[in-house]
């Protein structure tokens, strides 16, 4: 499960991060983002496009939008064939950027709060997918969702869910809205290097 992390790093960094060739939206850091806000994501059409999702997604054919708020997640095990996901699975893919995710881990009656990042404190790409819905008045709300795996053996003490983080190399492909093999894009989503990771308590 991933629902807040943060994002503090410089646009000029993103930009360059990930080869961002137009910034087509507002972006403003926040160091505790969660559901429902507005949240930056890398999407390519042509070129790599920096844009504002709403965190969670509302299927094309939706009658509410208010479904968008269960569905900030998607289990990389089913997106290829659950009818909320497989349509943008397919076509509409998107990494989302964070420098660091949260996590709260049980303590008696306690939640501790815990911060997850790289190593080399640098950003990094969520794997995600993202549908645009049009109310019956005309409005459109374009969305999106984090996926989710198997967590790794640092996360597996603190949750049984982690977002998937995309490796540099992984993410051409990933963005790539031309490439629709289920089976290429399943073998991208998989845990990411626990070794590459720390845990801190802000």
């Amino acid at each position: 499960m991933c629902g807040r992390f943060v994002l503090l790093t410089d646009l000029s960094i993103i930009t360059e991060s990930f080869d961002i060739q137009e910034v087509a939206c507002y972006y403003e850091p926040a160091n505790n983002i969660f559901p429902g806000q507005q949240i930056a994501a890398v999407i390519h059409e042509d070129k790599n496009r920096l844009v504002n999702f709403r965190w969670g997604l509302i299927p094309s054919w939706a009658k509410d939008p208010s479904i968008g708020n269960k569905m900030f997640n998607a289990r990389a095990e089913t997106i290829s064939e659950k009818p909320s996901f497989k349509n943008a699975f397919k076509k509409r893919r998107c990494l989302i950027i964070a420098d660091a995710f949260y996590e709260w881990k049980t303590d008696g009656k306690k939640k501790i709060p815990i911060q997850i990042c790289l190593k080399s404190k640098e950003p990094f790409g969520f794997a995600g997918l993202f549908e645009h819905w049009t109310s019956p008045e005309g409005q459109l709300i374009n969305s999106c969702t984090i996926i989710t795996t198997e967590p790794n053996e640092l996360i597996k003490p603190i949750h049984d869910r982690m977002p998937i983080i995309l490796p540099k190399d992984r993410e051409s492909l990933w963005l790539n809205p031309e490439i629709q093999e289920p089976v290429l894009l399943l073998s991208l989503l998989k845990s990411y290097s626990s070794e590459e990771m720390e845990l801190s308590f802000p």
